[in-house]
């Protein structure tokens, strides 16, 4: 569909949902917007998962991480243009339901719930073990505080924020984020500081842990690429620029600029932070080992150099960022969950939003990837986190896939009124397309991908095999149009 519709619900109608109750609630300011969207995106790939493509790549992860910067930029500036131009619910699904086909728009809302259930279970198994870091352990070495102990307490920590209100929920997570982003500074400034200047206790390294233990790129450039199936769990998050949107004061400026300011510190953050542990540690120590995930690499820094409680207090940091991921996929899952139920291209129940406005249903059923952490931890499977993290990763590609095939569709039939433009425009779509692919083909190599596709493949399959057999039938026609109509209303109101 290529233009707005000719005629639109009353006012009345579009302030209020099919089942009657009022739209979600447009709460969110421009800090809270780019706060949250850090929020997300800042968290455990970073602190945690940078070990791990540090193994595969050594060094030369700080390439794969400048690399996933420049694609993660082509995905948030296409989305950004799209969002601040029709600020609807369920986002870039949405979107994808008017400018490509109702069954696209399914599919990626549906793919994209299944990357934050998963999000917010991996982050929180992220916050159990840091809460590991400070357990006394038993005789056998084992902590005394378990690591379902630690998802159930923060789990239930992100709930209740989220079940509160919207307004509230913007705010604990502007802190949250501002922590962390303050935090990456001082870490950035400080490690810099050692890398040039040392400590009495710890002379100054140089750039010599760059190319020492095999040079800069031990493994081979092509361990560049494959690291690249990690890196991209890092910046997932960026999508929450979209999803926002509909709970948004002014969602024209606030888009706008959010997405520019989170291009520029999602780039200046992860290639510098990365820069700065393989600067001071050796790779081969910073990688860590497989799933020993309680000791981030960030925490290493402080420890090894003999700062006195800095990886206590670096510990404390992650912990936060974690969380603070954990808090904004949980959030971003349920508005996901009540825009397809709303759409009615998803249980027509979850789509009921409590007098606060918030969709209470959609965040209950969105906590089932916290229930899976824990049951999984509970039970000892071995490998939680690299299991969970690869199927976001395969998840989100074809998710930010579709987002730039969008693109490229509404690219084409722009009116005008947009009020911000992604530079380069179809081109950036294009190149970023490349980039999504280019990593998606790791899938044919990366052990984890590869047992990622066994979940995904399946699933997207199983999703596409009920639209066409029932979700079809039962799909609300008119849906797209309404969210449409009450988003451009709300953005010429100038709100």
């Amino acid at each position: 569909m290529s233009s707005a519709p000719s005629s639109s619900p009353s006012r009345s109608a579009r302030r209020t949902s099919p089942d009657g109750h009022q739209h979600l609630a447009r709460s969110l300011g421009h800090g809270q917007m780019a706060m949250i969207a850090m929020g997300s995106a800042l968290g455990t790939g970073l602190f945690l998962g940078s070990g791990s493509a540090i193994g595969v790549a050594g060094p030369a992860a700080v390439v794969s991480f400048a690399i996933g910067s420049l694609i993660a930029a082509c995905i948030a500036l296409c989305m950004g243009e799209m969002a601040s131009r029709h600020p609807v619910r369920g986002g870039f699904g949405t979107l994808a339901a008017r400018f490509l086909s109702p069954f696209w728009g399914y599919l990626s809302r549906w793919l994209y719930w299944i990357v934050t259930v998963a999000v917010t279970g991996t982050e929180l198994v992220a916050c159990a073990s840091y809460l590991q870091y400070w357990s006394p352990t038993t005789a056998d070495g084992s902590p005394v505080v378990p690591l379902w102990a630690g998802i159930v307490l923060f789990a239930a920590i992100i709930v209740v924020i989220n079940v509160v209100s919207v307004g509230s929920f913007g705010a604990i997570e502007f802190v949250l984020s501002s922590i962390k982003v303050i935090a990456v500074l001082v870490f950035i400034l400080v490690g810099l500081f050692l890398v040039v200047f040392g400590l009495p206790s710890a002379p100054a390294p140089g750039l010599s842990n760059l190319v020492a233990d095999g040079g800069f790129a031990p493994n081979g450039w092509g361990a560049v690429w494959l690291a690249m199936a990690i890196v991209m769990f890092s910046f997932g998050g960026i999508e929450l620029l979209s999803v926002t949107a509909a709970e948004a004061k002014d969602p024209a400026v606030s888009i706008r600029t959010a997405a520019r300011t989170t291009v520029i510190r999602l780039a200046f953050f992860y290639v510098l932070s990365i820069g700065v542990v393989v600067a001071l540690v050796p790779w081969q120590d910073a990688a860590g080992t497989g799933d020993a995930v309680a000791t981030s690499p960030f925490v290493m820094v402080f420890d090894r150099i003999g700062v006195p409680g800095a990886g206590h207090i670096t510990n404390l940091l992650v912990l936060i960022a974690a969380l603070s991921a954990a808090n904004a996929n949980l959030y971003a899952g349920s508005r996901m969950l009540q825009s397809l139920a709303s759409d009615g291209l998803g249980p027509r129940g979850l789509r009921v939003l409590s007098r606060r406005r918030v969709p209470v249903r959609a965040i209950a059923v969105s906590s089932v990837g916290i229930v899976a952490a824990a049951v999984l931890a509970f039970t000892g499977v071995a490998g939680v986190f690299s299991y969970m993290m690869s199927l976001v990763v395969f998840s989100v590609l074809l998710v930010w896939g579709l987002i730039l095939v969008t693109y490229l569709a509404y690219h084409r039939t722009r009116d005008g009124q947009e009020t911000f433009h992604a530079p380069g425009g179809a081109v950036t779509a294009v190149i970023g397309l490349v980039g999504v692919v280019g990593v998606f083909a790791t899938v044919a190599v990366v052990r984890d991908m590869q047992l990622a596709a066994l979940v995904g493949v399946p699933a997207v399959i199983v999703a596409t095999v009920l639209y066409a057999t029932v979700v079809r039938r039962r799909r609300s026609v008119g849906a797209v149009e309404e969210a449409f109509a009450e988003a451009d209303e709300f953005r010429e109101r100038g709100a």
